[in-house]
């Protein structure tokens, strides 16, 4: 039996299979005919093949059509990778680029509307489809979960954050009513009414004995023998009110007592309820949309290092994209990594955690000793309140674009 030619086991065959699992020439390609040519000379063959002249003709007639059918393509293989597997983290473009050019049948980046890898991040940060920053590297990507799941997730933080703020306006309308209600009772009291002194018969002479004084002087003076530390009553009272006199004073000079001044029933309710919204309002993050922060990593870069940016969107309470003010880089950054910046006296600032958490408030004065400062409420039902002690890391500047 005679060798079969052009077998799937033959040597050519074997080899033709092995030299067309790599990756080829980018040069080589024919996008429009989806064919891969291995050298010059096949590649030139296939440019003056029949089927390639049709497929240019087809081509010729709508090429925007084809062109933005390659794009969408290619933008939904490259995010379809992203999503499944990197997730939402932050990952170097081009690392995401190589494993999508690694399956061979895969969309070619120079038959879409983009020429380099650089303009389709920047499409993809312009589209919202992800966040995308540019540093000493390269340009990062991190994608944008848009899952139903997802989106339910964080309605439901919003939710809770919500609700939290429900609760702290009802405590706020609480406490006003108190106050409202101690004013009224304070205004209703009967005041002491002083009445000018008359005498009703001006022509009554006044007498005094002076034997009976000196007689009543003389029995205050006498002390019993039965009992040495027994003071006999007189006749008028004047003991008893002696007495009580010395009692009062006794009391009054006794440390501690001197100069404190008890509190009210509406003061005890007014810093229970502190307590309460400063338990339920601090939390252990703290960015917010709109401050101003302060880079204190040098992870990212000695150019970021000790440079102020503000927070242009919060990820997942704890992460959040920056701006840096001198230059404009986006940064996605975690909490940790940056700090808050207190301004002048004057300024306007917003309470990031705490029992005020999310007032805006205008920076009174501040304790450098005791790292705290203190700060009025500047809007709200809590407008003019004044809060004393809070702490630096409890307060930032609010962004105010020149």
């Amino acid at each position: 039996m005679g060798k079969e030619k052009g077998g799937f086991l033959t040597p050519k065959a074997i080899a033709n299979r092995i030299k067309s699992k790599g990756l080829q020439k980018l040069r080589w390609f024919c996008q429009m005919c989806q064919k891969q040519c291995r050298d010059e000379n096949g590649f030139k063959c296939h440019m003056t093949s029949e089927s390639h002249q049709r497929q240019l003709l087809l081509f010729a007639e709508n090429p925007d059509k084809y062109i933005d059918d390659f794009s969408e393509q290619f933008a939904d293989e490259y995010l379809e990778l992203l999503s499944r597997r990197f997730n939402t983290r932050r990952v170097h473009a081009n690392i995401v680029y190589q494993e999508y050019i690694a399956y061979k049948e895969h969309v070619h980046m120079n038959s879409t509307q983009w020429e380099t890898l650089t303009e389709f991040v920047k499409w993809l940060g312009r589209e919202g489809k992800c966040v995308v920053d540019e540093t000493e590297k390269g340009w990062f990507v991190a994608y944008i979960d848009r899952n139903p799941e997802a989106i339910r997730r964080q309605e439901q933080v919003k939710a809770k954050e919500k609700m939290d703020l429900t609760d702290e306006e009802r405590t706020s309308k609480f406490i006003q009513q108190q106050i409202v209600r101690a004013a009224e009772k304070d205004t209703t009291s009967k005041a002491a009414e002083f009445t000018e002194f008359k005498r009703e018969n001006e022509e009554e002479k006044v007498t005094m004995s002076l034997s009976s004084l000196v007689k009543k002087k003389e029995e205050k003076v006498k002390i019993s023998t039965d009992n040495l530390f027994t003071i006999p009553p007189d006749s008028s009272g004047s003991s008893k009110g002696e007495s009580s006199t010395s009692s009062q004073k006794r009391e009054a000079t006794k440390p501690g007592l001197a100069g404190q001044k008890r509190k009210s029933a509406l003061d005890e309710i007014m810093e229970f309820e502190e307590k309460k919204k400063e338990k339920m309002n601090r939390k252990d993050y703290w960015l917010h949309k709109g401050i101003v922060v302060k880079v204190v990593t040098k992870k990212l870069g000695e150019k970021y290092y000790k440079k102020k940016a503000f927070v242009k969107e919060v990820i997942d309470l704890y992460k959040g994209v920056i701006k840096v003010i001198d230059s404009g880089d986006k940064l996605k950054v975690d909490q940790t990594h940056l700090e808050t910046v207190i301004p002048a006296t004057g300024k306007t600032v917003i309470i990031v955690n705490g029992a005020y958490r999310g007032y805006e408030a205008v920076l009174e004065s501040i304790k450098e000793k005791k790292f705290c400062c203190t700060v009025s409420i500047k809007s709200g039902p809590l407008k003019g309140r004044m809060i004393e002690d809070i702490k630096y890391e409890d307060i930032s500047k609010i962004y105010q674009p020149s």
